[in-house]
């Protein structure tokens, strides 16, 4: 198993990582960092532990906020997709009525075609 060594607030550390993840975990580890060092400007040295909790609800509360983004564009997704069904629904509806309207259209014409053809006929019959 693969292992990385990333710093956070000055101290490194020596990770083990799933094949391929390297890259994935070292940014992590590069962005909890900076998020520590912005915690660390704003508010000075308040002690590593509590920059540490502060950084981590940060982030915790960023990915709660994206989660809830992600769902409300979900439900958006969805109420469009169902949108599309049902116009979806309603064009097949409208071109079978004018399947059948034109079939019917086609009925007439032939059976006045053939009404013209037999009153031709017997008028020179």
């Amino acid at each position: 198993m693969p292992q990385v060594t990333i710093t956070i607030a000055g101290q490194t550390y020596r990770v083990a990582c799933a094949e391929g993840e390297e890259g994935h975990l070292e940014g992590l580890a590069a962005s909890y960092d900076a998020r520590i060092e912005e915690m660390r400007a704003a508010f000075g040295e308040i002690g590593d532990l509590r920059l540490h909790v502060m950084a981590a609800i940060a982030q915790a509360d960023e990915l709660h906020e994206t989660k809830r983004r992600v769902a409300a564009l979900e439900a958006e997704v969805a109420a469009l997709n169902s949108i599309n069904a049902s116009r979806d629904e309603r064009l097949e509806r409208i071109e079978s009525r004018l399947a059948e309207g034109v079939q019917m259209a086609a009925k007439r014409i032939e059976d006045l075609a053939r009404s013209l053809n037999g009153a031709g006929q017997g008028a020179t019959g």
